[in-house]
């Protein structure tokens, strides 16, 4: 997936706990071979045209991914594999793509060309599609990580996936893990939920004195070019992941919380 996990466990039992914290990087190691787009024998760069069939842990993030394709008005496409590869070669020479190329990523683009006709199946409708989780791969390892954790006897943890987290129970005598948010740079006490935070900050290019986010645009098929960060607390990891990024394209900046029960922000 790219990324790195730090794990933070309270625990009495040292033993037990180190166990526990190996056990969720293990969980990790098993999702990545699943998820990840930069190894090509991954479950998803398998993924042929037509139907597919697919483990759970996959199924379940494209079938969010799906979800929030539809409720950000595309501004969240997993299919934009091809684009995506585009520009992290536009990103290492510092030179935009040239128009074809962009116009014959795109065509193997869209996430209306994703389908999921049963359980555990994933329809690709288009020759050359490459499925990309960047957005939302590691907030849902962050998420099984903490559940494994949380399963082996240990809640009060903490997962931090680069610009997410994964929060659990809070520590003994706190209302939450105090958290600081990279949109506003406020700080909370958060426990129980999701915080991811998106934008150009440090993952950025200029090319032609124009800069561009990391972040690719579905409707340009470049990176984002309007500067700013969104930070959203959700009730999980994989939801404020995919959730930072579908509002970065859409504009949005600050912070925003999305059906976090009372008690949790």
């Amino acid at each position: 997936m790219g990324t790195q996990f730090r794990v933070t466990v309270y625990a009495t039992d040292i033993v037990k706990a180190q166990a526990a914290i190996r056990a969720a990087f293990a969980r990790a190691h098993d999702l990545n071979h699943k998820l990840s787009d930069y190894l090509p024998d991954s479950e998803l760069n398998q993924l042929k045209p037509g139907r597919n069939p697919v483990s759970d842990d996959l199924y379940k993030v494209l079938a969010y991914s799906q979800q929030v394709a539809r409720e950000s008005n595309g501004n969240f496409d997993v299919t934009l594999g091809p684009l995506i590869r585009l520009w992290r070669t536009a990103r290492q020479t510092a030179t935009l793509p040239e128009p074809k190329a962009v116009r014959q990523a795109k065509a193997r683009s869209g996430y209306k060309n994703l389908n999921l006709p049963a359980p555990n199946t994933v329809e690709l409708k288009k020759a050359g599609m490459q499925l990309d989780l960047g957005a939302i791969a590691k907030g849902y390892a962050a998420d099984q990580m903490l559940k494994n954790l949380h399963d082996a006897g240990f809640p009060i943890a903490l997962i931090a996936a680069s610009g997410d987290l994964a929060i659990g129970d809070p520590p003994p005598g706190r209302p939450g893990w105090t958290v600081e948010l990279g949109a506003t740079g406020e700080t909370r006490d958060l426990h129980n939920c999701g915080v991811s935070t998106s934008g150009d900050e440090s993952q950025y290019v200029v090319i032609n004195g124009q800069r561009y986010s990391h972040i690719v645009n579905p409707k340009t098929g470049l990176g984002l070019h309007k500067t700013g960060m969104v930070t959203v607390i959700a009730p999980t990891a994989m939801e404020s992941d995919a959730w930072s990024t579908a509002l970065s394209v859409s504009g949005q900046r600050g912070l925003k919380v999305r059906g976090v029960t009372k008690g949790k922000d």
